[in-house]
């Protein structure tokens, strides 16, 4: 016989309130993973450090984005414990209402099992996410990866924003990558021979060629997601023996048009640096 008995709306007030670990592990993971990417994200654009992961025309709206949340962060936690998970709740006195409350309240074992195993994994490793922000220093992308994304012997620079070239282009802001797009969409290279270019990068392999090597970049359009390298030829006589894939140098020198069209750099100098601050080009 199915117990129609009117239970008190305290009791099943009860049964539904969420236990406190349960409501300080709710809040965790929304209030208080938020604020300490927010903490993380300030933290970096104040040491100049944001640039490492996106373009700085972009720090500002992650900025105010950052103050947005921890505004957010401060007005949540000022609602009583456990109010995330009481919201919509209905407690209305009628017995079948409280009936309909109460299975709800207990739902079987094995559902509440799952239930509590899924949470706490994301739990975890959304807080091992959050930490590696905040515990481990901000690196730039590998050489690595840059030679992955760029075979050996590819100069073509694949960025969204192409360099504009006419008869009057400015060169002499250039960069590895504004050089790079010269190089490879450039119909006529005469033009640019003589030019003098102060290019900074890290060297990577130039195919089978022994005394040329690349000079590379890589070169954000919006965030290190969309991170494409840029190389230029250079030409350095017996370069492996003297420097290391992957170390930064600073090459300053002449543009020079081959026989065939083909544009490389000869250096005047070519000084060994430490890795830039902003290692990318933006």
């Amino acid at each position: 016989m199915r117990d129609t008995t009117v239970r008190p709306a305290s009791e099943t007030h009860e049964a539904q309130e969420p236990s406190r670990l349960q409501a300080l592990g709710t809040r965790w993971l929304g209030a208080g993973l938020a604020a300490a990417l927010a903490v993380a994200t300030l933290a970096l654009a104040a040491t100049g450090r944001l640039t490492l992961y996106i373009s700085p025309e972009t720090v500002w709206f992650a900025v105010a984005a950052a103050i947005a949340t921890l505004i957010g962060v401060v007005w949540s936690c000022a609602l009583p414990l456990g109010a995330e998970q009481e919201h919509g709740h209905d407690h209305g006195d009628a017995g079948a209402d409280h009936d309909h409350a109460d299975v709800h309240a207990h739902p079987r074992p094995a559902r509440r099992v799952i239930g509590v195993v899924a949470g706490a994994t994301g739990g975890v490793i959304a807080t091992g996410v959050v930490a590696g922000a905040l515990l481990l220093p901000p690196a730039s992308l590998s050489v690595d990866m840059a030679m992955q994304r760029a075979p050996m012997g590819n100069v073509l620079f694949a960025g969204a924003d192409n360099v504009a070239l006419g008869a009057n282009t400015d060169t002499s802001t250039f960069g590895i990558g504004g050089w790079a797009s010269v190089f490879a969409t450039g119909s006529r290279p005469e033009k640019y021979d003589g030019s003098s270019v102060t290019l900074t990068g890290f060297l990577t392999p130039s195919g089978s060629a022994k005394d040329q090597a690349h000079l590379t970049r890589m070169v954000i359009s919006h965030c290190v997601l969309d991170a494409q390298p840029a190389s230029v030829p250079v030409q350095i006589t017996g370069w492996q023996g003297q420097y290391a894939v992957g170390d930064w140098i600073q090459v300053k020198g002449t543009v020079r048009a081959s026989a065939d069209g083909k544009l490389s750099i000869v250096p005047a100098s070519v000084s060994k640096i430490p890795e830039p601050k902003d290692p990318y080009e933006h």
